[in-house]
């Protein structure tokens, strides 16, 4: 009898420190995808601070380009409306912030084609600054895109293998979405002298 309560009890503490070691790490890989998170919105918010200083460097230069500039306004200004929280980071969620962010980067992208007809703004250094920096911004943007989405991934698989998607289910933690190309993204773009 008192061994078998022996037994009893150490199964009982096996399972007990199994289930506090899996669900600690369950904390600690989410927690890491919340701040991968973080780190992609920190480098999308980097991007929406410099189109300000770029769209008045270009005003000074392009005053009748009004349309552009409001069309660049226009696409910040929506994206700063859209906001996903950490613990709810679907497919669905992601795309729409991608979307909004994808809407910036067109209007940026008609901005800066604007320079093309403007001498005097394409030689102008703080404009050359600005563009310098945003595409230092879009190249931190894929590595963060990146990292999330590997973390996204480490997080996913832990919470989907077997014995720890019990506790996952039991404890409510659910999978995370990832970032997905544009879905024009593999059609080359067209180059006309």
């Amino acid at each position: 009898m008192k061994k078998a309560i022996i037994i009893i009890v150490a199964v009982v503490a096996v399972i007990a420190i199994w289930a506090v070691s899996g669900y600690n790490g369950l904390v600690s890989s989410e927690e890491n995808v919340k701040s991968a998170w973080s780190q992609v919105e920190n480098v999308y918010q980097r991007r929406l601070d410099l189109i300000p200083n770029l769209v008045a460097t270009v005003k000074g230069y392009a005053q009748h380009e009004s349309e552009t500039l409001e069309g660049v306004v226009a696409a910040r200004s929506k994206a700063t409306q859209i906001t996903v929280d950490p613990d709810q980071l679907t497919e669905e969620s992601i795309a729409a912030f991608q979307e909004a962010q994808g809407e910036i980067g067109a209007a940026l992208g008609r901005l800066l084609a604007i320079s093309e007809n403007y001498p005097d703004l394409k030689a102008n250094q703080n404009f050359s600054e600005l563009q310098a920096e945003l595409a230092g911004t879009e190249n931190r943007i894929a590595t963060e895109r990146r990292k999330y989405n590997e973390t996204a991934k480490a997080y996913n698989t832990m919470v989907r293998r077997f014995p720890r998607n019990i506790l996952a289910s039991m404890f409510g933690f659910g999978q995370k979405g990832y970032f997905e190309a544009d879905e024009n993204a593999s059609a080359a773009p067209k180059v006309e002298f």
